[in-house]
């Protein structure tokens, strides 16, 4: 039975440490992930942080703290409204990149905000990563960043995390087509098995969760309001009756 994802929304945010128009490995694996989106039918929108006046900080404004721009209040904008969360990020010395990290501490920065049912403001949506590089470390970077989502809110459906990493050392990346003097066809990664099935995976994995969550209207409030705990409305151990 085909499932019905046309009113769902995702947002795809690359942490390449490339502005563009220079290309991206990280985002020709996330174009994989992005084709299956778009063909089920949900609206999708992609952000290359280094193209934005992103200061590191874990303020919602930098410009209240001294900076002389931020760009990220109206990016949250564009990911607050999604239901769906795909971090991408290149490996550098075994870790996410610098962008990635900066991305996760901004959106850190709104995660006291509440939603209409009082609760944290990421709660009922969906989060994954797609990782690339020509180091080990997948796995290690999904860790930190799908740790990093749940605890700010997101959901993390079964196999949230997807990549592609070449031999060790130099050599040549995700969807390249020449390295040095030799043409590479199909480009590099892309007759991989391993990853087309796990980017798949992980892809409808997110999907279905996102949309359980939408169909139900997220998840109930009770027990997990942070507005009902101040208010006293729920179990507190500050209150008196629950002593």
């Amino acid at each position: 039975m085909k499932n019905d994802f046309s009113g769902l929304k995702a947002v795809y945010v690359n942490c390449t440490l490339k502005k563009s128009p220079a290309k991206s490995h990280t985002r020709d694996l996330m174009n994989v992930s992005i084709k299956i989106m778009e063909s089920e039918g949900v609206i999708v929108e992609t952000i290359r942080l280094a193209d934005f006046d992103v200061p590191v900080g874990v303020q919602p404004d930098m410009t209240t703290e001294g900076e002389a721009g931020d760009d990220w209040p109206k990016l949250y904008e564009k990911i607050i409204t999604a239901d769906i969360l795909i971090i991408g990020t290149p490996i550098w010395l075994g870790e996410r990149s610098s962008i990635a990290s900066k991305l996760i501490e901004r959106l850190y920065a709104m995660s006291g905000y509440q939603n209409d049912k009082g609760q944290y403001v990421y709660y009922g949506k969906v989060g994954g990563c797609i990782i690339t590089g020509n180091e080990d470390g997948v796995k290690h970077c999904a860790m930190g960043i799908l740790y990093a989502l749940q605890h700010l809110g997101y959901s993390i459906p079964p196999q949230a995390d997807a990549g592609w990493i070449g031999a060790v050392g130099p050599g040549p990346s995700y969807g390249d087509t020449q390295w040095k003097e030799e043409k590479i066809d199909p480009p590099v990664g892309y007759n991989s098995n391993f990853t087309n099935r796990n980017t798949t995976f992980m892809t409808y994995n997110l999907l279905h969760l996102a949309k359980i969550l939408k169909d139900n209207g997220g998840y109930p409030s009770y027990g997990n309001s942070r507005t009902a705990w101040d208010d006293g409305t729920t179990w507190n151990f500050e209150n008196p009756e629950y002593r």
